[in-house]
C-alpha cells in the first residue's frame, strides 16, 4: 500500500518564492523612496506659483525688481510652514523656497528676468533632480 503524499510545499519552492520577493523589493524600494521624496518636494514647487504670477504682474507694472519683497506690492507674506516646506522668502523679485528635513532640505531659488516673462531654475534641487530646468 503506497502512502499519499501530503499537500504543501516542498522547501526548494519555498525558497524561490522567497528569492523572487527580495529581488522585487530590492527593485521597488529605491523606487518607492525617490517617488516619495519628489511628491514631497512637489509641495514646495507647487508653493511658489501664487509668488510666481503676483512678482510677474509686479514686473509688467514697472515696479522694480528691487523693492519686490513679501508683503509689498501685492506680493503675498511668507506663508506658514508646513510638512514639507520650510520657508519661502522673496527677496529683490527672487523667490527662495527650502523643504523641511522630510522633503530633502533642498532650495529651490527662481529668478525673474526683467519682465517676469521668463523664469531661471536654481538651487540644490536640481542636482538632487527633484525640480526640472
Amino acid at each position: 500500500m503506497q502512502k499519499k503524499p501530503l499537500p504543501g510545499f516542498s522547501l526548494i519552492e519555498l525558497m524561490i518564492v522567497v528569492t523572487i520577493i527580495g529581488v522585487l523589493a530590492a527593485i521597488a524600494i529605491p523606487s518607492y523612496h525617490d517617488y516619495i521624496r519628489r511628491a514631497r518636494f512637489a509641495e514646495v514647487i507647487a508653493a511658489t506659483a501664487p509668488f510666481k504670477t503676483s512678482i510677474s504682474l509686479a514686473l509688467q507694472q514697472g515696479i522694480p525688481a528691487s523693492q519686490l519683497k513679501n508683503g509689498a506690492h501685492g506680493i503675498p507674506s511668507a506663508p506658514a510652514s508646513t510638512k514639507n516646506l520650510a520657508h519661502l522668502l522673496v527677496k529683490d523679485g527672487v523667490i527662495t523656497a527650502t523643504g523641511t528635513d522630510i522633503a530633502g532640505g533642498l532650495t529651490l531659488i527662481l529668478t525673474p528676468n526683467a519682465d517676469g516673462s521668463k523664469w531661471i531654475m536654481s538651487g540644490t534641487c536640481l542636482a538632487a533632480g527633484l525640480c526640472s530646468d
